[in-house]
């Protein structure tokens, strides 16, 4: 069983940064993908960025929106995953979730990829 907590959010100025954490519990973090998704009001939950191991290769994913913006990567020795997120937009509002993948049966950006989800965390951002 994994357990995922959120932190770092909050209300940021345009242009502004914030650094999201995810604090994993278990045995296997260094195993799992990990992903950041969003939902904004009224919005279907939508990927942000994910970050997988394999065949020695870490590999990167972004949603086009965030791209050159966010940029995520993890910690296996504190069992966190970030993302750091800079010149946040108004459009960036959203609660951001941390989910985790532990049998890569799916594409990272899909939201069916994860078996595991944090509570959220919610990032405002002013204009």
């Amino acid at each position: 069983q994994v357990q995922l907590v959120e932190s770092g959010g909050g209300l940021v100025q345009a242009g502004g940064s914030l650094r999201l954490s995810c604090a994993a519990s278990g045995p296997t973090f260094s195993n799992l993908a990990m992903g950041w998704f969003r939902q904004a009001p009224g919005k279907e939950r939508e990927f942000v960025a994910a970050i997988r191991q394999g065949g020695g290769a870490t590999y990167y994913y972004y949603a086009d929106s965030v791209k050159g913006r966010f940029t995520i990567s993890r910690d296996k020795a504190k069992n966190t995953v970030y993302l750091q997120m800079n010149s946040l937009e108004p459009v960036d509002t959203a609660v951001y979730y941390c989910a985790a993948d532990s049998d890569y049966s799916a594409d990272p950006r899909l939201i069916i990829a994860y078996d595991y989800w944090g509570q959220g965390t919610q990032v405002t951002v002013s204009s």
